[in-house]
């Protein structure tokens, strides 16, 4: 595929939510955010011409994006030595009318995808974004089982850490 901007421009366009979501979740500071987000862009970019048609472009852009994030990420935390809670979301639209108790359990959900190892992480992003099984095995480059396996181990994780405290009007279950 020759390098046509007016179609890099308008995949870019119609699927930048995947980018700032991804963005979010690897980053802690606004300035640190614009300069993932610069990158994933450039490399997608990069990629641009090598597109295989037979993913969907969200495949496509998810599994770049999340690739540059970690290597971003594991840069940022060589360089800090230490781990930083995240400030921003990944869960990106908090309704304003959800009750305190709910609040605080969305509070609780960053803090522990924040504590998460990288792979781990991406595969929480990916699941609560209502990927299916095969749409993340192909982002991230895993089998479908392996997927599998690794979602219900974070699942469990988290029913262990936070045993008694239930997410009240949650539309995805954990279980």
């Amino acid at each position: 595929m020759e390098k046509d901007n007016s179609i890099f421009l308008s995949v870019l366009e119609s699927h930048k939510g995947i980018i700032y979501k991804v963005a979010n979740s690897y980053t802690t500071t606004v300035e640190n955010q614009e300069d993932l987000i610069q990158e994933i862009i450039f490399q997608l970019w990069r990629s641009f011409e090598k597109y295989n048609d037979q993913y969907k472009w969200s495949t496509w852009i998810y599994r770049i994006a999340l690739n540059v994030s970690i290597s971003f990420y594991r840069k940022e935390s060589r360089k800090k030595n230490y781990s930083q809670p995240l400030t921003e979301s990944i869960i990106e639209a908090v309704p304003d009318d959800i009750s305190d108790d709910q609040a605080g359990n969305v509070s609780i959900l960053r803090r522990f995808i924040s504590e998460m190892q990288e792979l781990d992480r991406a595969l929480l992003i990916l699941y609560l974004d209502e990927k299916s099984h095969k749409e993340i095995a192909e982002i991230l480059g895993l089998s479908e089982t392996n997927v599998a396996t690794k979602i219900s181990r974070i699942k469990e994780r988290l029913r262990q850490r936070f045993a008694g405290i239930s997410i009240p009007g949650s539309e995805r279950q954990m279980g």
